[in-house]
């Protein structure tokens, strides 16, 4: 299939571009694209010639046309960005006698309803639509018209178009930013929601909408099309969730990473907007005479992951915990992991002592059990022994139901 988008420099074409090229070149091996194959992708953008989107309209099996204007210095430019470029696409593919599948990004402001009545970009949005409907009828092509809400993800431009790419890049980067009405609330959808469906449409997968107004309802015979997975935040809930992953690095708490949630997308949105250089972070480490231990990671559900290292010879722990439990992975040196029920047997015997010797060359995690004291020694005369240690519960200093009790 040949493929041609427009706009391929910007948010949304840059990342349709991508994920096609993924498939393109095998890196994208799921098997409802694999139909695809074998895949051109013709981008055109606005330093393109006329020339070169005539030959890409005359041998496109498939159009997104995602060129537009958002922020004009004059605002007639509007009319001319996103209805003429549509015109003369147009143009050329009935030029060509070419009568593929067009898709267009317009936007929930051609609605023209409550806050988006008399919007200048939302009037030249409809016309681009009408247009497109038109040559629906003239030439019997599938059109397909999407209308986005707000977008949102990686490489969107900052103090552009997005709030949200707006308050990433300034929460990330340490600049100046300001909310001016926490209250307002945005209907948002994740790139890579909306790429997933321009990808389905491909394979002729589309789901199709009506318009009560601004909102968009499901209706199978419906003029318009949309993308699963529009959520709607306040700016001042989006403002709150992003300052929380920034202070991640501090607090390591991860947040809600549910698959679908408005966490999960807004934390690998705002991860991108850190700038080079601002990568690493350091961890603080409890160290003394006998090695280290440093938390790495705390969800409030799935608890802390930690890294303890011990100097050779030196054993730690040889205590228990009445509800928490721990799983040990020894990944570098040697390690005798023992554990003791706590308590004596009907004969008034200590527990048997269970023994596991483990080391980061065969990989195995131990289970340290509740009520059950246990000790990890590093088995080495001359080498650091480093485990990665994740306990089902964050470390509270409060309620530490830690107590001592040797092996």
């Amino acid at each position: 299939m040949k493929v041609l988008v427009t706009g391929a420099k910007g948010f949304v074409g840059r990342n349709l571009c991508e994920a096609l090229k993924n498939i393109r070149d095998g890196k994208d091996r799921r098997e409802k694209y694999q139909q695809l194959l074998p895949l051109t992708v013709y981008e055109y953008d606005r330093d393109g010639t006329q020339d070169v989107l005539s030959f890409f309209c005359s041998a496109a099996d498939f159009v997104f046309n995602l060129a537009g204007i958002n922020r004009p210095k004059d605002p007639s430019e509007f009319m001319e960005g996103n209805r003429g470029f549509g015109e003369m696409l147009l143009d050329l593919l009935e030029h060509h006698d070419n009568k593929c599948p067009v898709m267009l990004s317009s936007s929930v402001q051609a609605s023209l309803e409550g806050r988006y009545a008399g919007s200048l970009y939302g009037e030249s949005k409809l016309a681009g639509e009408e247009l497109l409907f038109d040559y629906e009828k003239r030439t019997g092509a599938s059109v397909l018209v999407y209308r986005f809400p707000n977008l949102y993800g990686k490489w969107c431009r900052p103090r552009y178009n997005s709030a949200v790419a707006t308050f990433c890049d300034a929460i990330a980067n340490e600049r100046e930013f300001t909310v001016n009405d926490p209250s307002v609330e945005l209907e948002l959808l994740y790139i890579d929601d909306l790429v997933t469906a321009m990808l389905d449409a491909l394979v002729g997968e589309v789901r199709r909408c009506r318009y009560a107004g601004a909102k968009c309802v499901p209706d199978e015979a419906g003029r318009y099309c949309y993308a699963l997975g529009a959520q709607k935040a306040t700016l001042g809930e989006i403002v709150r969730l992003l300052t929380s992953f920034r202070d991640a690095r501090e607090t390591l708490v991860v947040p809600n990473l549910a698959e679908g949630s408005f966490s999960k997308k807004l934390y690998s949105t705002f991860l991108s907007y850190y700038e080079p250089g601002r990568f690493a972070y350091d961890l603080a480490s409890n160290v003394d005479a006998r090695g280290s231990f440093t938390e790495f990671l705390r969800t409030p559900e799935r608890g802390q992951v930690s890294v303890n290292v011990s100097k050779p010879g030196i054993t730690k722990g040889n205590h228990w915990h009445m509800s928490k439990w721990e799983k040990f992975l020894v990944v570098s040196g040697t390690a005798s992991i023992k554990l003791r029920k706590v308590g004596r047997d009907a004969e008034g015997n200590s527990f048997p002592v269970d023994e596991y010797v483990v080391s980061g060359s065969d990989l195995r995690v131990v289970e340290m059990i509740p009520g059950y004291t246990h000790s990890i020694t590093n088995l080495s005369d001359t080498d650091d022994l480093v485990t990665v240690m994740w306990a089902n519960e964050p470390f509270d200093p409060e309620n530490p139901d830690t107590y001592f009790e040797e092996v």
